[in-house]
């Protein structure tokens, strides 16, 4: 199961603090409050009538990304019996081991959500989808001007463009601070709560169940503009798609930190679209957004490739746990002294 063997790693003298079994009704919990915080953090651009378009909106936006982590902290420590110890490692927070598997999984994860989103607009190019300007970014200068109120800007936009581009992966370090709360919540605490289950359908339900969390904007036209029930159903679907990819990166790493910069990697590559479009286009959100069909076709190859080469099947610190838990023993010492002779000499 694990690529790695038990013996590379000192046995932890920590309970173990991965469920054996799922712990249900800490989930039911967990969901309930995770769900009923991001309506009520919500609440103002429903009721101002205005909904994205309220003054502030992206501070209650952001805010409502802290809700997941926040339940999780609450189920933790006053629902879920017994309490996960030690609750850092449940979370995947800490330790970092070994450091260099975090963090190449971490790079992977910042760079690769950046790239993915990149190739998903290439491909719709490629299928005819959506037209680009890819020489004088006609689309992205529309923009601009129109921001500004139709005063030219000084700087060129090929330019802008540019720094746009290179201070992707550097910007998105900066949606971390953000991406963090909603990580602690689905790849910190639900996913490891509901892997008894298995692989697969852990991180199908958790993928589901973070789509549905994104109700409270999606029904006001956020992502897609279909504020309706095929807004929230294409919500899930790019959800289970992109949450079992960084999903993987929780279980193969055994941290959280990959999941959190990949998710904020995707966050900030997920307007790279607007850059390279050409002026006067008219995209179809559900077919050639970033969680749209053309994504969802671009990762399920993605996860096609993982499956195939057994990488979900790699969870080290998980597997680990589990044999101990088992009661597995640790590995024999050898025995000191010369040897004996056996009937093979």
């Amino acid at each position: 199961m694990s690529d790695e063997p038990i013996r590379d790693e000192p046995m932890s003298t920590e309970p173990n603090p991965f469920p054996t079994r799922v712990p249900w009704l800490a989930v039911a919990v967990f969901i309930v409050i995770a769900f009923g915080l991001s309506w009520l953090v919500t609440l103002p651009l429903w009721l101002s009538g205005k909904g994205l378009a309220t003054t502030g909106a992206i501070f209650f936006i952001v805010l409502m990304m802290y809700t997941p982590g926040a339940a999780a902290l609450i189920v933790s420590f006053f629902v879920q019996r017994p309490r996960p110890r030690p609750l850092p490692e449940y979370l995947g927070l800490w330790p970092l081991r070994p450091v260099k598997r975090v963090l190449w999984m971490t790079v992977i994860g910042l760079l690769g959500s950046i790239l993915l989103v990149i190739v998903a607009v290439f491909v719709s190019a490629a299928l005819g989808l959506v037209p680009l300007d890819l020489v004088h970014f006609s689309g992205f200068e529309q923009t601009l001007r129109a921001a500004s109120g139709g005063v030219a800007i000084p700087i060129p936009t090929t330019l802008l463009v540019i720094i746009e581009l290179v201070s992707l992966p550097f910007g998105s370090l900066f949606n971390a601070f953000a991406t963090i709360g909603e990580e602690l919540g689905w790849r910190g605490w639900l996913l490891p709560s509901l892997r008894p289950l298995g692989t697969w359908p852990a991180l199908i339900v958790t993928g589901a169940v973070w789509g549905l969390w994104h109700s409270p904007i999606i029904l006001l036209g956020y992502d897609f503009g279909q504020p309706n029930a095929f807004g929230v159903l294409m919500m899930v679907g790019g959800c289970v798609f992109l949450g079992i990819l960084i999903g993987w990166l929780r279980l193969r790493s055994g941290s959280i930190w990959p999941s959190v910069f990949a998710h904020a990697g995707f966050n900030g590559a997920a307007g790279f679209l607007a850059l390279v479009i050409a002026a006067g286009a008219r995209p179809n959100l559900v077919v050639v957004g970033a969680l749209g069909l053309v994504p969802w076709a671009v990762m399920a190859v993605i996860i096609v490739v993982l499956a195939v080469t057994g990488e979900f099947r790699k969870q080290p610190r998980l597997e680990r746990r589990r044999r101990r838990a088992l009661g597995f023993p640790p590995p024999a010492t050898p025995p000191v002294g010369p040897p004996t002779a056996t009937s093979a000499d």
